[in-house]
């Protein structure tokens, strides 16, 4: 299942930061890999702002990751 994710490397720090957020959102899928549990559940989490809180702090994980592996998009 990771043929939708061929690469880290992005162009720019805005196409990096949107991979953190389908990072993230993949993570989630893989977890619950039932769509309707997951239907089901958005509505609990999207009124939750401590869950809104840890979706940024997953996203800002992977978003750290993506910018290593893009060495923090400055030229060599």
């Amino acid at each position: 299942m990771t043929d939708w994710l061929p690469s880290l490397i992005t162009a720019t720090p805005a196409e990096g930061y949107d991979l953190a957020v389908r990072l993230a959102r993949m993570t989630v899928k893989m977890t619950q890999a039932d769509p309707e549990v997951r239907e089901r559940l958005r509505v609990q989490y999207a009124q939750d702002p401590d869950a809104l809180i840890a979706i940024s702090q997953a996203v800002a994980t992977h978003f750290a990751a993506v910018a290593a592996a893009n060495g923090y998009w400055r030229p060599s």
